[in-house]
């Protein structure tokens, strides 16, 4: 790209800030101070766990990143351009004073800090020799692999799990870790999540936002809820507290923290008792017909049923061993019918109400309600607006006009379409956030607002998705990944319990238990749920090994034994998608990685080549070339070594290489990729996904429900029959029969309050001791603990973590405007200076998370939250898609000053 010196200077003055900032507290790394005088731009994605994914063009100068700008050259207009802040002040990071320069080894105590920098090779070894050892006395599970949200990147990642699979180490799924896992996407659709891309934000006339906060941790999209709104749509915003989105809302409603179950099953008795409902979508498309038995609360099968005997024998030999044959009653026949669970076609006019009573093969009658009948009856006796009022409605507020309210805003949803209902993580990172996804999804049901445009109910959290199947790099010849739950490793107890023992059918744990922990990309010391149990594990030995590989030193690489610099996302070649719009796209790296940071694809191929030399695995040994995906480029880094012209920069070439390589490899011949090639991608730099929707648009069950095909669609990279088992109807699902549903009064979606079940059980006096619920919210200013230490950020912060709260806490506990306070429980505690905002709920407490714990006085935020696990979180296990999830909002706080 020709520039003039004039351009660069009108280049350079978007990026005056970050480049400023870079000058005067950075050191310019010695390895990118020389460099060609020509100027060249380097389009890239931005890739921190956000959901952006948003393209930017680097800007070079002698071998230096001097801005970064948005790219805006998506297809579509309407996404351009992409970006915000923390994405353009990167450079903060990539030439920071926490920048790894070399591998590290501890020779301090873990946590203290003190590291000696030593060559590759040493680094290596040491590792190797360590997780090898650890195998042999504990067995390959012992050793815990983290991975941070496989979404952000799929080249890289894909070589961790792949170095995973090879020795058959437990690897955490970090959609889990992170709490950002829907549990009642799996319970009533049968996938992992499905969400509207952004741009369908525009096709909806109704939105409600339950405790998705968009305005700030959604910010390349927002603009899509005030287009939204100025093209005749109505905004609404659900919370327990005023939030920047609901500043631009029509109209912001506030409820009791964790009440929007109770909520939703007020709006449905409204739909259900007026007749508001789509009675031909739920007849086609749920489970609301479908009979259960009243006598032990199973559905009706139809090989139960003695007429239906001989008929239910023969099509079960037809369809897949994970669906079932359930039974409805037809109206127009007057008789009972079998329910083809491979097809949404319906050749028959199915009660919705009524009690019948069935003959069995046995000759035993039993008496049978279809599925909505038994919704009806739950919303009509226990969530009547008046009954929804007295549990939502807020201290100090009308609870008649609260009924009234919850009237309107339901026969507004009934009656305004498209509706769509966008569901927030801090909302279901409650203990029983799945029963308040599974009654909300019921509104969109009952109206018939699925697979439309504009018409639906999304969740988003973090840049997790897989978009199409990734197994031919992520696994290692075959060899599968061996998933384990991190709640599992952090709650002891649980695993002890006899309540994990009853209804755990399939969640494994390695034997041995965590002896090695493996984590990149991800800072899990300040981060995760129970940090501090991590702190205790390393601290008294009983975690023996502990590697990080980072860009960065953060919290987490001080806890670490050995210590390898990775790159930055603009240092190295990577695929990445993301669920907010339909694009793949690629990363180049604008820059050589600085000193000597290595990209991981080939960190992890030496810690690889290492470890099947120390280990007792003659076929690995055979096939260790192969663990790059061209085994002449592992040959050519070998051969080097062997004649002595190896280097750094040779292997980074090659390593470069080996992930354009992967990246041909995982596009493959896929129907949603067919098409996008490599250098299609390296040219266009975003091309959007073969969608089986008008104009390729992401519109989720649009297939379901225009071409009849049965729930659900494939999450990937899990096989369909693991997810389909989930709903083996091959419908929506409101009741769930799995004995544990059963057992804990949730086989439909009710209303549970927080804390009764978790703080409340565990420690009866934390009622009246600790009566604040401890929020801890996105910032503006990171991405999790991402950017935590980016000066631009810092500084707009006013270096300051912060303690939000009503004025009634304020006052009652003598606390003014700019107080050091402190949250605290029994576990643990964390400190910040006081806001006081009447927009807070007064039985909530804020906190900010993403906080390093150095600017915390050592504490750590989530020192205060448990890693409560819930039952039917145990029912199957599929990783990230079926299993126990953080819940960091379970947590019951007091504060006080300081």
């Amino acid at each position: 790209m020709n520039v003039t010196r004039r351009d660069f200077v009108k280049l350079c003055a978007f990026g005056a800030i970050s480049a400023g900032v870079a000058s005067r507290y950075f050191q310019l790394a010695s390895s990118q101070s020389a460099g060609s005088d020509e100027i060249k731009m380097v389009r890239s994605t931005c890739s921190p766990n956000c959901t952006g994914a948003c393209a930017y063009h680097a800007m070079v100068y002698r071998g230096r990143i001097t801005s970064l700008i948005q790219a805006a050259d998506y297809p579509e207009s309407d996404y351009n351009p992409r970006g915000c802040l923390k994405g353009q002040s990167m450079v903060n990071l990539i030439y920071g004073p926490d920048r790894l320069k070399k591998p590290l080894i501890r020779v301090g105590e873990r946590g203290e800090g003190k590291f000696k920098a030593v060559s590759w090779d040493e680094a290596l070894d040491y590792a190797a020799e360590k997780l090898v050892e650890v195998m042999k006395k504990y067995g390959p599970d012992s050793i815990a692999l983290s991975i941070q949200v496989p979404g952000t990147g799929y080249v890289h990642k894909g070589a961790a799990i792949r170095l995973a699979s090879m020795f058959g180490w437990s690897v955490l799924h970090g959609y889990t870790m992170n709490g950002d896992l829907p549990a009642f996407w799996s319970q009533t659709f049968g996938v992992q999540t499905e969400e509207f891309e952004s741009l369908e934000w525009v096709n909806s006339r109704y939105i409600a936002v339950f405790g998705s906060n968009i305005l700030v941790t959604r910010l390349p999209d927002a603009k899509f809820l005030n287009i939204a709104k100025e093209r005749g749509a109505k905004v609404i915003m659900i919370d327990m507290n005023f939030t920047p989105t609901a500043a631009k809302a029509d109209e912001w409603i506030q409820i009791n923290p964790s009440t929007d179950a109770a909520f939703a099953l007020g709006i449905a008795n409204v739909i259900i008792n007026e007749r508001l409902y789509d009675e031909d979508f739920i007849k086609s498309y749920t489970d609301m017909p479908i009979l259960v038995r009243l006598d032990n609360h199973k559905r009706l099968r139809a090989y139960e049923v003695k007429e239906l005997k001989d008929e239910a024998e023969k099509l079960k030999k037809e369809i897949p061993e994970y669906r079932d044959l359930f039974v409805v009653y037809d109206v127009n026949e007057g008789r009972l019918k079998i329910v083809n669970p491979e097809t949404l076609e319906r050749d028959f006019e199915p009660a919705l109400e009524g009690e019948f009573e069935v003959e069995l093969v046995d000759g035993t009658t039993v008496k049978v309600k279809p599925v909505f009948q038994m919704i009806k009856e739950l919303v009509t006796n226990e969530y009547t607006p008046e009954r929804v009022a007295e549990i939502i409605t807020p201290p100090g507020r009308d609870k008649a006009e609260y009924a009234q309210l919850v009237r309107r805003i339901a026969r507004e949803m009934a009656t305004t379409k498209p509706l769509h209902i966008i569901y927030g993580a801090s909302n279901y990172q409650w203990f029983h956030g799945d029963l308040k996804g599974r009654a909300l999804a019921l509104i969109v049901a009952l109206t018939g607002n699925i697979g439309k445009p504009g018409a639906g109910i999304s969740t988003y959290a973090g840049q997790f998705k897989i978009r199409w199947p990734l197994g031919m790099w992520w696994l290692f010849k075959g060899r599968k990944t061996n998933w384990v739950t991190y709640l599992l490793w952090m709650n002891k107890e649980y695993r002890q319990s006899e309540e994990f023992k009853k209804y755990n059918r399939e969640t494994p744990y390695p034997k041995n238990d965590v002896k090695a922990f493996v984590f990149g990309w991800n800072n899990p010391f300040d981060q995760h749920n129970m940090a501090n149990k991590l702190k205790e594990m390393a601290k008294s030995g009983e975690l023996e090994f502990i590697l990080a590989i980072d860009f960065q030193a953060t919290t987490s690489t001080k806890w670490a034994d050995v210590v390898l610099p990775g790159v930055a996302w603009y240092e190295k070649y990577e695929l990445t998608a993301t669920i907010l719009h339909p694009y793949v796209q690629m990363q180049q790296p604008a820059i050589e990685p600085l000193f000597e940071c290595m990209p991981e694809i080939w960190i992890f191929k030496e810690l690889a080549k290492r470890m099947v030399a120390k280990w007792n695995d003659e076929e690995l040994k055979a096939q260790i070339a192969e663990f790059y995906p061209d085994p002449a480029l592992f040959e050519k880094e070998e051969n080097a070594r062997k004649n002595g012209t190896w280097s750094l920069k040779l292997a980074r070439e090659i390593a470069h290489e080996a992930s354009l390589k992967a990246t041909e490899l995982m596009l493959g011949k896929h129907e949603l990729t067919k098409g996008i090639t490599l250098e299609r991608l390296l040219k266009e730099g975003a091309i959007r996904l073969n969608l089986p929707t008008p104009d390729k648009r992401q519109i989720p069950f649009w297939e379901q429900i225009h071409e009849k095909k049965p729930f659900p669609p494939p999450s990937f990279p899990a096989p369909l029959a693991k997810t389909a088992r989930f709903v083996k109807s091959g419908r929506i699902e409101f009741y769930k029969e799995e004995d544990v549903f059963i057992d804990f009064g949730e086989t439909l979606p009710v209303h549970k309050d927080p804390f009764v079940d978790t703080e409340y059980k565990v420690n009866p006096q934390a009622k009246n001791k600790y009566k604040y619920a401890f929020i801890t919210r996105n910032a503006l200013y990171r991405v999790h603990s991402t950017h935590s230490n980016n000066i631009t950020m810092l500084e707009l912060q006013d270096f300051r973590p912060r303690v939000w709260m009503n004025p009634e806490t304020a006052k009652e506990k003598g606390i003014k405007p700019g107080d050091l306070v402190e949250v605290y429980n029994d576990r643990g505690k964390v400190r910040g200076y006081a806001v006081i905002d009447p927009g807070i709920h007064p039985r909530v407490i804020i906190f900010e998370q993403g906080w390093w714990s150095r600017y915390l006085r050592g504490e750590s935020y989530n020192s205060l939250t448990f890693p409560w696990i819930k039952a039917v979180h145990l029912a199957y296990f599929v990783p990230g898609i079926w299993e126990p999830t953080t819940a960091w909002n379970e947590c019951a706080c007091d504060v006080r000053k300081v």
